[in-house]
């Protein structure tokens, strides 16, 4: 008989129950105990969605406080000496210190100078996890007992469960060497002995199959670690439990004779991102071991085409026969959990879509299907879905011949600025009369409970128009006194009238679709409500202009105008899957072309278009990162090149490791590239040395994910190690990102900070 699974849920909860009570426990609100009743009866509502959905396994693990990494960091002592208690075994204080760094009201046990633990993507995803950081000495010991608590909740719930570990060696890769240089994986004999006791302690808890995470598995992988996944699952096949190999977000091309080949006793693998692998598989993985087909797409939120994934089920089936599960392609964690709770889609787009619950009946219906395929129940269930995706194919809603005529259109000097950059630069410097190390900020102020009531009331009805603008024209009118007294040299209009990055504008271009409840976590107790590209896309009327001209009004500074990048756009939205990312981006990259041109004619003298997942798009395999980075990178340019040579364009790009793609960020050819560097010692920075990037840089100057307020001292340190890879005349200086989660005492102190820094930095640069 076939299996149903799932790989993980989303933890945030339907109406964000983990969000709330971390941040009222941040605040104070809320005591610990309060905190894990919280977390306790989530977990004991997702194990039930999900088996009253019908999957046989249920996940237990896939729930994280803050990120799954740092749990496992925090379980194997992987703690770095700034956060280690003064007495005890580690607590959520440790775990919460390490994520938000030191401060008083978090952790006041410790150094309050104490620098969160560096964030970057998990793969190639808008999830952040948190990087461990291994020494040469680290040492490891069980010291978080959350597992084992959480199967005993299952088992006594009365659920069949199957944990679920990140792997040995994905443990080791996502992490960073500190300190003196050594390889990696030397540490890997001393972390097996952990794999070992925590599988016995498993199966002594009743357990019989664990879930072992290994998606660096869909990598371009080092000959030495590839022989490291041999020798440590060699020695982990000792330990108790079954133990099912979980690969995701891409195919194993060139390690899948290693996969098959693990002296374990199943692999997971991912048929919606790489389908071609299935005819290999079958004829290679032995035929003993369960093979797991992740059909279900746990991506996107798209409906399954179940008679596509019942075929591909079904080629299987006539090789493993009992020993085929199914699944979705990854975790659900990046799945909005219910579409139940959408009141507000009209009844064609709902029909199309599915969120983590639904996705779990797909999963199980699928499984059904190969169990008891003359059901009358699966019968129609697979009916209605292949009328369902007749009509989505069919759907005017869906293709704009205009859109596909300006698309058509396109020539090579449409993604060109007039001129190079050192001709550029020089006017832009006449134009805008800035002091060495010129200080911005990203954009964003803080989103205070009034600007989300003006919000809230403006779409419920309760507020007119003129009142809501008035409104947001106040706190408009807010920010820029501040930054003036603050002496900033670059201003921003704050983006009061913004509720999201993406969605905002998203919501002003025809093509897209919304939801009500469809939040994902993006890291902590962050979440992002991506929209839907349902259809061509296209900008009928300017989006921003109207604010952007009221705050240049109010000052004599320079303003910035701020705009969403169209490779943002798409990666933080939910893309259609009937047309290539490179046509969605390029749709996207003409309509803020639009804007572009708007805000120049209404005398905006600097543009800054971000491109915060820029890095976050590239495929995970080599192979395939030039056509990618060819299409986002004219993208960009498309959509920053409709200006004068004096029109100076920003963009932004959040944490990365830009090593591999700093030529084709060179290529996009901005004049003012700002980047997250503070949580890294500036370290990021070293690409942007080795290749000599020749356009100027922002390096963050201070980490906004933290309630730290850094002082003076540390952002000139920071700055000075800048201006050892970076001539100082093309460094500006700025905040990591933008400051929305943050409060306004928070903000300005550390505003006030960053100012004094630069004008140290002017002075010194003047002696």
């Amino acid at each position: 008989m076939a299996v149903s699974h799932s790989l993980g849920f989303p933890r945030i909860g339907a109406d964000r129950e983990l969000k709330k009570a971390l941040e009222a426990h941040w605040k104070g609100e809320l005591d610990e105990a309060g905190l894990r009743l919280v977390g306790k009866q989530l977990r004991a509502a997702h194990w039930q969605l999900q088996k009253d959905a019908g999957l046989d396994l249920l996940p237990v693990g896939d729930f994280a406080w803050y990120d799954q990494v740092l749990t496992h960091s925090l379980s194997f002592g992987v703690i770095p000496e700034r956060f280690k208690p003064q007495s005890g075994a580690p607590g959520l204080d440790t775990l919460f210190a390490m994520a938000r760094g030191v401060s008083q009201r978090c952790c006041g046990q410790h150094d309050s100078a104490g620098h969160a633990l560096e964030m970057t993507k998990w793969f190639d995803t808008n999830y952040h996890y948190l990087v461990p950081e291994f020494t040469a000495d680290q040492q490891f010991q069980l010291s978080w007992e959350q597992l084992f608590e959480e199967v005993d909740e299952a088992h006594a719930l009365g659920h069949k469960v199957k944990p679920v570990v990140i792997g040995p060696l994905t443990y080791l890769w996502l992490g960073k060497a500190k300190g003196e240089a050594f390889d990696k994986l030397e540490l890997l004999d001393r972390l097996l002995p952990l794999y070992g006791e925590i599988l016995t302690r498993l199966a002594a808890q009743g357990v019989e199959w664990v879930q072992i995470d290994e998606p660096i598995l869909g990598l371009d992988l080092p000959q030495d670690w590839k022989n490291a996944f041999e020798r440590a699952y060699n020695l982990i096949q000792h330990a108790p439990l079954k133990k099912l190999v979980a690969c995701y977000f891409s195919g194993l091309e060139d390690n899948l004779g290693l996969a098959v080949n693990l002296p374990v006793d199943g692999l997971h693998v991912d048929l919606v991102r790489a389908p071609e692998q299935l005819p290999m598989l079958l004829d290679r993985l032995p035929a003993y071991k369960v093979l797991s087909l992740g059909v279900v797409n746990g991506r996107n939120v798209w409906g399954c085409d179940l008679e596509a994934a019942l075929s591909q089920l079904q080629q299987a089936e006539q090789r493993f026969a009992g020993n085929l599960w199914v699944a979705g392609s990854c975790s659900l964690l990046h799945s909005p959990v219910d579409l139940r709770r959408e009141d507000q889609l009209d009844d064609e787009l709902k029909s199309w879509l599915a969120f983590a619950v639904q996705k779990c009946a797909e999963i199980a219906v699928l499984t059904k299907a190969l169990n008891n395929p003359q059901s009358p129940e699966v019968i129609r269930v697979l009916e209605h879905s292949a009328d369902i995706q007749r009509s989505r194919a069919s759907s005017s809603r869906i293709h704009k011949e205009a859109v596909h005529q300006r698309l058509a259109a396109i020539t090579a000097a449409d993604s060109q600025r007039t001129s190079a950059f050192a001709e550029r630069i020089e006017l832009q410097r006449s134009r805008l009369q800035l002091p060495a190390f010129p200080t911005t900020t990203i954009g964003s102020f803080p989103q205070t409970p009034a600007i989300r009531l003006a919000r809230q009331a403006f779409k419920q009805g309760k507020l007119s128009r003129s009142d809501y603008t008035e409104a947001m024209y106040s706190e408009i009118r807010h920010a820029v006194t501040i930054q003036e007294n603050l002496g900033l040299d670059v201003l921003v209009h704050g983006e009061a009238e913004r509720n999201d990055m993406v969605e905002y504008f998203a919501e002003q271009i025809d093509g897209y679709a919304f939801t009500r409840f469809g939040w994902v976590q993006s890291y902590g107790s962050r979440c992002v409500k991506p929209a839907i590209i349902v259809g061509d896309l296209s900008r009928p009327q300017p989006m921003t202009v109207d604010w952007i001209r009221y705050a240049q009004g109010l000052t004599n500074k320079v303003m910035k105008g701020m705009l969403t990048g169209p490779v943002t756009m798409l990666m933080w939205s939910f893309p259609r899957e009937d047309v290539s990312r490179e046509v969605q981006a390029k749709q996207l990259a003409l309509a803020i072309r639009d804007e572009v041109v708007d805000l120049e004619a209404a005398g905006i003298r600097i543009v800054q278009i971000d491109e915060a997942a820029f890095r976050e798009g590239l495929p995970l395999r080599k192979a395939a990162w030039q056509g990618y980075l060819d299409w986002a990178t004219e993208a960009f340019r498309l959509c920053a090149s409709g200006v004068r040579d004096e029109t100076q364009i920003h963009t932004h790009m959040c944490y990365s490791e830009f090593n591999d793609v700093i030529e084709s960020i060179a290529a996009m050819d901005a004049d003012v590239i700002t980047i997250e560097t503070s949580r890294s010692d500036m370290e990021l920075l070293d690409a942007f040395e080795a290749f000599a990037y020749p356009n100027d840089i922002g390096p963050g100057v201070y980490d906004i994910h933290s309630p730290r307020v850094p002082d003076s001292r540390e952002m000139i340190k920071l700055m000075s190690k800048a201006v050892k890879r970076i001539p100082a005349e093309r460094l500006w200086v700025n905040p990591d990102c933008g400051l929305k989660t943050r409060a306004w005492p928070e903000t300005e102190a550390a505003l006030i900070n960053m100012v004094s820094a630069a004008r140290q930095l002017r002075a010194a640069l003047s002696a």
